[in-house]
């Protein structure tokens, strides 16, 4: 053990009481010259939270004195939860408890009030470990003797106090970046300086701009990596062409959306003399450019991912390699890491070899094009590509054959329409649309999750430190609450005592073309946990899969680049016990800084498009449109529409009745005509407002609507259920 764990496991010991720091040296021996050393030691373990230092200067540990280390999330009416280090239920704070604690910051929370029945457990913030916004984007506000920053993330609860010395040169209405100088107190407002000023609200690309910004993404690469960039050679050198597997007669081809710039993967596929599939996952070989620790390798690994905000991209690497040398363009030499995989008409792989390559893919395709060659018949571009069109039959068998394997061993296809939204000049959306997933989108999709299957069972077994693609087994009491909801849907769910995907997969089945459909899979959604990067390979519980990892965008993800090192040194024989140790600590670190760096990703994507949503419909005020109700609340009920936008319908402005929420039946029901508003119904709303601050959508019911009333009413009771935010969970898309 190392000295944080013997500390630890000597605080833990039922005996101990909390001691000073002389005692603990005693304890443990230290002398003078090794007392800096120590002291060191505890201020880092109580900065992480793994100890607590009372007002009296004594150490212990959390747990034992009632305290709990975690995540503060607050909520934009000023109350919060702290998401715990430890499992366990969130921590409801009030806003009188927060005590000086914002949106983000670590704290040490103390429980005031133990979880009864359906309440959450209660707390009061005791101790900020760290600070989580020490920069603030906001609108700045002039009076005559001071200024005043609103932040634009309303989960920050306080306007942010400038002194008059410290506006710089801040005018009324500017977005700008302010400094935190002086953090909250009770009764006390935080105090800043403004560092930036980013331009006036309504101007060009200050909206996502000011996003940016606020969650700390990179703009520009340092000089150095660029530096670094500039000096790779491109030129593939002829050493490369004796060593490496020579794949460039093979027929095969790249399929991609018509904006993609970085094309990672390739796939080729051959109908062998035994009838069976030689399927071909041919990706970009990164790493042979992005050399290990490189100024290069860790400002990847510092983004760990690409991320894509509407109209524009923040690569993980810069554009010589992700849009040149790296990308996978038609009828151009290339180095690739290829899986070749046997697979039969059952979808099983029966063999296959994972080669250094070099390929020459012979065409750059889009979904589109595949897609009206497959499904629409289209007869010019059969004509075009006619070399092709067999290939391509082959390719949508195979992946026919793959989907129903997947779907025979349990894996969950939540198949949610996902929206395109399409910018003008002005960067103005002008239209909002489903994002078709067509054949050919699924075909490179089951390509893909395959080759990501068969790669990650490979290095298992080779028994060395990898990166995998985890998602845990469901906690039971969530699935409780779920089938709670579907039973007050009329939907009849068959458990035993092993929670199996399969089981989540016929609740989908059943509810598929019903109105219920997306209601259903947004609370199954709910219901699971978050898919991560872990070294340990625990299976994937939504895919059904016992190993999964990321293997087939290198350009775009971290954990994909130092897979594909791990990979190489493997089949070239090079992992020696010292590279052993050394990988050991790297994925560690990979799989958590990838893990943390794709949620952030994905919160300022989903920010971007509720941004643009909400633009998009306040110029829809008046307009109707036909969607259904998506969730139900005491104050209200939300309606998506077809193009994925979802408003509120408040209840205040139900004035046919007086209606109740029905938390039983998850609906509102009118008092004396008994109408009934529930999950899955449709409706023809209104826009009526749009809150451009908040990305918040008002809609109103239009008038002498029909509405069915709940068919099936359980008489047996039910608990209370308060509705989880959505997260993003990992789907069948292997991205």
């Amino acid at each position: 053990m190392n000295i944080r764990e013997v500390i630890l496991a000597f605080m833990r010991e039922q005996a101990y009481k909390p001691m000073d720091i002389n005692e603990l040296s005693r304890i443990f021996g230290i002398g003078k010259k090794d007392l800096k050393s120590f002291k060191n030691t505890l201020k880092s373990m109580e900065k992480d939270g793994q100890i607590v230092k009372t007002r009296t200067d004594h150490y212990g540990v959390p747990d034992r004195m009632g305290l709990l280390p975690g995540k503060l999330q607050c909520h934009s009416r000023g109350y919060g939860f702290v998401i715990t280090d430890e499992e366990g239920p969130d921590i409801f704070v009030s806003s009188s408890n927060m005590n000086g604690a914002m949106n983000g910051d670590r704290v040490i929370v103390k429980v005031t009030k133990e979880k009864i029945k359906d309440k959450k457990c209660e707390g009061e913030i005791i101790r900020i470990l760290e600070r989580a916004n020490c920069n603030v984007i906001g609108i700045y506000e002039d009076s005559r003797n001071f200024g005043f920053v609103v932040p634009n993330d309303k989960r920050i609860g306080q306007d942010i106090f400038i002194p008059k010395a410290e506006k710089s040169s801040a005018k009324g209405g500017d977005i700008v970046i302010v400094e935190i100088t002086k953090w909250p107190e009770p009764r006390r407002n935080p105090e800043g300086r403004v560092v930036e000023v980013l331009g006036k609200k309504g101007e060009k690309g200050i909206d996502i701009l000011s996003i940016i910004k606020q969650y700390g993404l990179p703009e520009e690469f340092p000089k150095k990596v660029i530096d670094f960039t500039e000096d790779i050679d491109t030129a593939i050198e002829e050493s490369e062409y004796k060593r490496r597997k020579d794949l460039r007669n093979v027929l095969m081809v790249t399929i991609d959306g018509e904006d993609a710039k970085d094309l990672d993967d390739a796939v080729s596929v051959e109908k062998l003399e035994n009838g069976n599939f030689l399927l071909g996952v041919h990706i970009a070989d990164v790493s042979t450019y992005v050399t290990e620790n490189s100024p290069l390798d860790k400002e990847a690994l510092k983004r760990a991912t690409s991320v894509y905000l509407i109209d524009r991209v923040i690569p993980m690497l810069p554009k010589k390699l992700s849009n040149g040398i790296c990308s996978l363009n038609p009828k151009e030499d290339r180095l690739t890491l290829s899986c070749l995989m046997e697979i039969n008409h059952e979808g099983k792989v029966l063999n296959h070899e994972i080669v250094e390559s070099i390929i020459k893919t012979n065409e750059r395709m889009t979904y589109t094009d595949v897609t009206k060659i497959l499904r629409d018949k289209d007869l010019e571009l059969i004509n075009k590509y006619d070399y092709l069109v067999d290939t391509f039959k082959d390719m949508e068998s195979l992946s026919n054959i793959l989907y129903k394997k997947r779907t025979r061993r349990g894996a969950i296809d939540f198949d949610f329409d996902e929206c395109k939204i399409i910018l003008n000049e002005q960067g103005k959306p002008i239209d909002i649309k489903p994002y078709e997933r067509a054949i050919a989108n699924r075909m490179i999709e089951e390509f893909m999750l395959v080759c990501n299957e068969t790669i990650a069972e490979h290095m298992f077994w080779a028994k060395t430190p990898f990166v995998y693609r985890v998602h845990e087994d469901p906690d039971e009491e969530k699935l409780m609450h779920f089938n709670e909801f579907a039973h007050n849907l009329g939907i009849a769910i068959k458990w035993s005592n092993e929670i199996h995907p399969k089981m989540l997969q016929e609740v989908i089945e059943k509810v598929k073309g019903k109105d219920e459909e997306v209601v259903i899979n947004t609370l199954l959604l709910r219901s699971l946990k978050q898919a991560r990067y872990a070294p340990e390979c625990v299976g994937h519980f939504g895919l059904a899969a016992r190993y999964y990892c990321h293997f087939t965008s290198p350009i775009r993800r971290y954990p994909d680049l130092i897979i594909h090192r791990i990979i190489k040194r493997y089949i070239n024989g090079k992992l020696d016990d010292k590279n052993v140790r050394k990988l050991e600590k790297a994925v560690d670190y990979a799989s958590l800084q990838s893990s943390q760096m794709e949620r952030l990703a994905d919160e300022a994507e989903r920010e971007v498009d509720d941004l643009k949503k909400a633009e998009y419909m306040s110029e829809k005020i008046g307009e109707e449109y036909e969607g259904i109700i998506s969730s139900v609340t005491n104050f209200g009920m939300f309606v998506e529409l077809p193009n994925t936008i979802e408003g509120l319908i408040h209840i205040s402005k139900l004035d046919d009745d007086y209606y109740i929420y029905d938390e039983q039946h998850l609906c509102l029901m009118g008092e004396r005509t008994k109408k009934a508003y529930k999950l899955g119904n449709k409706v023809k709303v209104i826009v009526e407002a749009v809150n451009l601050d908040s990305y918040e959508i008002d809609f109103k019911l239009l008038k002498d609507q029909e509405t069915k009333e709940n068919e099936k009413i359980p008489l047996e009771p039910i608990k209370n259920y308060e509705i989880i935010s959505l997260d993003d969970f990992e789907e069948e898309d292997e991205d």
